[in-house]
């Protein structure tokens, strides 16, 4: 037996170490150097937002660069001190002592390890977005409030309720010089982002705080500065434990534990689409690797470290390729702090108040209070909001996910019921009632006071939009149902979602619009007195139309709205006039999708001026990129040709002339009929192939082929196995496109 060890493809550290300088260096290198720009002046200002010593948050920037950087599961982001927790740090630090949370953050970072071992990263991830994003602005208003006050010159109040009380206090008695130096430090971070693109290669914040403060110092402003108790190496501060105040210091872990946490995992999924790599972060071993950096950041006397998000899309946006950007950054944020420090000395507090201020206002996005609308989960959004403002961090976190699980269960086991009438004349008041969602025994009593309101013998339509209807809700239904028909009121009930054919586990949200179900598949027990005066002939039509109205229309409007004015379609699609081919259900698009063209047996004959002209402006006007042509299995245009009908002098045998070529080519033993297909069949495959070469020889088609804009495509459907089949390039056979085939290589 041969025992060598298996031979491995992963290369050897000098190996990959040469391969990194020689393809990736060129990339890392700048990168690093732009998100070192970014991380000072924001590990500086996030420090004393965080009422801890200055010097902290340099540590955890070098720190989390390194040691996340390096063992972390995300290559690409960037971490460091984070503004998502200064609240909770500054209450910790008011609370046990800047020695004492530094063992907060050891104690939280070890589990933070025990976590990401346990493989639970995903875990974090079910908590509602909504929560997450309102609490990330709540802190956000919070440290916009307190700086706001450093930025005018004062001091900020204990919690944001006395920040807002005295804010027309502290506007009244401004103090000038440094309420111009913030202020200059807003208005360029406002600014820099309407600045050329060459220009805003230069971190807006380095350009705000290194202007105001060259500015501030040659006119000689009497202004607060930042204070610096040493060196780097001099501020590096071992942890305490508090006397006694477990049960607190208990809180105070966990709480930091999960902001921590969430704030870094959510963080590294928006790195990996931001990155566009299809690569995802490991995320277990992400939080092992931000656990490792705050265990040794707390130990050394730095800030809590998290992903961050601010630095890490500004390394992705900087081309970076690989992890030794973050770490190369904290290289230089650790020369900046040892080398460096007389500069930090002279940057003025309200600059970073200013800086601090525009940070804690971007945490407010508009876009997540549309998310959270679009989701109903709004006020989710504004109670975590208002609570974390107003009350505390940890409180409003609790109250917003109880509020999101409460809002859950109640879509769960809620249903949305609802009556309204239509008046018909000569006829009884016509009413229709729709029931969303789940209808259980919870939403019994409030079915039963819509269905009191309709009067005795009023006709009836129960549309069940429902994912789950439990026995007491069907018996109660039906209970109702057996009344009013007694009292003469016909009801039928119209099952939407389709509960009784297995589908309850849809999401009632989810659950389409008849756009694409036969008509016989659920209109064949309609009633009568829906449709008025329209005759069986119209009655489907009719039906059709009114089931649009009613659901497709509001769902599709938006689409509409948008096309209204022009269309792009991506192709001309030429098949035949056979109803069981519905273009845009086996291509599954829609509209604005496709333009297309139907005729008996999908011919494109020459000289046939409305063929010609739909090419020729599809080509040429809507410059679509392809052309396709679509038969079918059990085609009747083929199985006429077979039979001898060309040539006929009906309309259908002078039509089908065009399909003569075809017939031929499959007599001559065209490659593209396959045995074992129907005569029909294989004519079918041949004619594709045949009205692709004839669209191939129109001038405008020959042009735009030559040009390298468009593409002719054949496409072949079996009916009976609903499978699509690509003509290949040499038109001699056809590719099946199911499960995922390549056939585009």
């Amino acid at each position: 037996m041969d025992a060598r060890p298996a031979p491995t493809n992963r290369p050897s550290p000098l190996r990959a170490a040469r391969r990194w300088a020689r393809e990736d260096l060129r990339h890392d290198l700048p990168a690093s150097l732009v998100v070192f720009l970014v991380a000072v002046p924001l590990s500086l200002g996030i420090a004393i937002a965080s009422d801890a010593p200055v010097t902290a948050g340099l540590i955890a920037a070098v720190v989390g660069g390194i040691v996340a950087g390096v063992l972390g599961g995300s290559s690409l982001q960037v971490s460091g001190p984070a503004a998502g927790l200064t609240v909770v740090v500054a209450g910790f630090v008011d609370q046990f002592g800047w020695a004492v949370t530094c063992a907060v953050t050891v104690v939280a970072g070890l589990l933070q390890i025990v976590l990401g071992l346990s493989r639970v990263a995903r875990v974090a991830l079910a908590i509602s977005p909504a929560v997450v994003h309102g609490m990330l602005a709540g802190i956000g208003i919070t440290i916009a409030l307190a700086q706001l006050h450093v930025l005018l010159g004062g001091s900020p109040g204990t919690g944001a309720l006395e920040n807002v009380v005295e804010l027309p206090a502290q506007l009244l008695g401004v103090h000038t010089p440094a309420a111009v130096v913030g202020l200059l430090v807003l208005a360029v971070l406002l600014v820099w982002p309407l600045l050329p693109k060459l220009v805003r290669r230069v971190p807006a914040s380095l350009v705000a705080v290194v202007g105001v403060t060259a500015l501030s110092s040659a006119l000689s402003w009497n202004v607060d500065r930042v204070e610096l108790p040493g060196s780097l190496l001099d501020s590096v501060q071992l942890p305490a434990l508090p006397d006694g105040r477990w049960g607190a210091l208990a809180l105070a872990v966990f709480t930091m534990t999960v902001i921590a946490s969430v704030e870094s995992l959510l963080s590294a999924v928006a790195v990996d689409k931001l990155s566009g790599s299809g690569k995802r972060a490991d995320l277990d071993r992400e939080l092992v690797g931000q656990g490792a950096a705050n265990t040794l950041s707390g130990l050394l006397g730095g800030l809590p470290v998290t992903g961050v998000i601010v630095r890490s899309s500004t390394n992705v946006a900087s081309g970076a390729r690989t992890r030794a950007s973050a770490v190369l950054h904290a290289v230089w944020v650790l020369l900046f702090s040892l080398l460096l420090v007389a500069l930090i000395e002279q940057v003025p507090m309200a600059a970073l108040a200013g800086l601090l201020v525009h940070v804690g206002l971007k945490l407010v996005k508009p876009v997540d209070v549309r998310t959270a609308h679009r989701h109903s989960e709004l006020p989710v959004y504004l109670v975590t909001v208002l609570c974390v403002v107003f009350l505390d961090l940890l409180t409003g976190v609790v109250i917003g996910l109880v509020l999101s699980v409460a809002l859950m269960v109640r879509r769960v086991v809620w249903a949305k019921v609802t009556a309204r009438p239509t008046p018909q004349s000569g006829a009884p008041e016509h009413w229709t009632v729709v029931v969303e969602g789940t209808l259980s025994f919870l939403s019994v009593p409030r079915l039963s006071r819509v269905l009191a309101r309709i009067p005795d013998g009023a006709p009836v339509d129960v549309e069940l939009v429902v994912d789950f209807l439990d026995h007491t809700a069907f018996e109660h239904l039906s209970t109702w149902r057996e009344q009013h028909e007694r009292g003469g009121g016909p009801v039928h009930v119209d099952e939407v979602s389709g509960i009784g054919s297995g589908m309850s586990h849809r999401d009632p949200r989810l659950v389409p619009p008849r756009w694409f179900g036969p008509w016989s598949s659920w209109q064949g027990s309609l009633p009568e007195q829906r449709h008025g005066e329209h005759d069986e002939a119209a009655r489907p039509l009719v039906s059709g139309v009114q089931e649009y109205h009613r659901r497709s229309a509001p769902l599709l409007r938006p689409v509409f709205e948008g096309l209204s004015g022009s269309q792009e379609p991506h192709a001309l699609f030429l098949t035949c006039a056979d109803s069981r081919v519905v273009p845009n259900v086996i291509t599954s698009s829609g509209p604005g999708d496709l333009f297309t063209v139907r005729n008996v047996g999908n011919l494109a004959p020459h000289g046939d001026d409305g063929v010609e002209a739909s090419v020729h402006y599809a080509v040429d006007v809507l410059r679509v990129p392809a052309l396709v042509v679509c038969g079918h299995s059990g085609c009747g245009a083929m199985q006429a040709l077979l039979a001898g009908a060309a040539g006929g002098d009906d309309p259908l045998g002078r039509w089908l002339e065009a399909g003569v070529p075809s017939l031929a080519a499959l007599r001559a033993g065209h490659p593209a009929a396959p045995e074992g297909s129907s005569e029909a069949d294989q004519l079918s495959m041949v004619n594709v192939a045949v009205q692709v070469a004839a669209l191939e020889r129109l001038p405008v088609v020959r042009t735009a082929v030559r040009e390298g804009r468009l593409k002719v495509l054949g496409l072949y459907f079996d009916i009976g196995g609903a499978r699509l089949s690509l003509l290949t390039d040499d038109r001699t056979a056809f590719s099946p496109l199911s499960d995922g085939a390549d056939v585009l290589r």
